[in-house]
């Protein structure tokens, strides 16, 4: 049996209430095979986080269909949703915003594990583990996340994201909030979990460094349309669209 695209998406469409007819994104097809990770580029407000959010769930298509691993994404009902869930996480830009600011880190960890992680050994021993695994100690659990650095939340993001095993991961810009110096250490971190989990990944940045190193293809985004997507080396080397010459332009030289 041929196993189900991570990611499938078909002429999607999105519009935001009051946008006055514009679309966010017009048209988008995507596709993302199990253990693949595709890079989504463009500047800001072209309709990248939109596409984030279509293919989590979070956001329901105007028109065309996104699913997940064969589960429509666009699905409402609570009964629906879980398995979608399990499926499909998110990380992203800012982790203070995506965690409780109230609840301590290990609370946020077992809620997760609870809802959606596989049954194995208690939540505790599973929260020490992947604390651990995303390069934390285990004692991070008793924290607010008030108390930790902007590079050990995101890993914590990271951490609770990826602990129920989805299939696939989405990252929206999930080092552009972080210092220069912590961000190679955190895409390090995702391109290990990626590996040793078998993840799919749709990976989000306005940055064409970041993407080329995470992403073995690249989807170059402008007005909510896809204009170019190629194998990372080609899009590189030979880009087609005056748009992804453009980005490719605006590099420094040694790059």
């Amino acid at each position: 049996m041929t196993m189900a695209a991570a990611l499938e998406a078909q002429d999607l469409r999105f519009a935001y209430p009051g946008a006055e007819g514009r679309l966010a994104v017009d048209g988008v097809s995507l596709h993302i095979a199990p253990g693949q990770t595709l890079g989504l580029v463009g500047e800001s407000g072209c309709g990248k986080s939109t596409v984030a959010r279509l293919a989590c769930g979070l956001l329901a298509p105007s028109q065309g269909q996104v699913r997940v691993s064969g589960l429509d994404a666009s699905v409402r009902s609570s009964a629906q949703r879980l398995p979608l869930a399990r499926a499909v996480q998110m990380v992203f830009q800012d982790p203070y915003g995506s965690l409780n600011p109230r609840q301590r880190i290990g609370a946020q960890l077992a809620e997760a594990l609870r809802l959606h992680g596989p049954e194995g050994a208690s939540l505790a021993a599973q929260v020490g583990q992947w604390l651990e695994r995303v390069g934390l100690q285990p004692a991070v659990a008793g924290r607010y996340p008030h108390e930790l650095s902007g590079g050990q939340r995101q890993r914590v993001a990271i951490a609770r994201a990826v602990a129920v095993q989805p299939r696939l991961l989405v990252c929206d810009e999930p080092v552009s909030a972080l210092d220069v110096s912590v961000q190679a250490q955190i895409l390090n971190l995702l391109r290990d979990l990626q590996t040793s989990l078998g993840l799919a990944c749709l990976f989000i940045s306005h940055d064409l460094r970041v993407v080329r190193y995470m992403a073995e293809r690249i989807a170059v985004m402008q007005h909510g349309r896809i204009v170019e997507l190629a194998d990372t080396d080609r899009l590189w080397s030979a880009p087609e669209h005056p748009y992804t010459r453009q980005l490719l332009a605006s590099l420094p030289p040694d790059l």
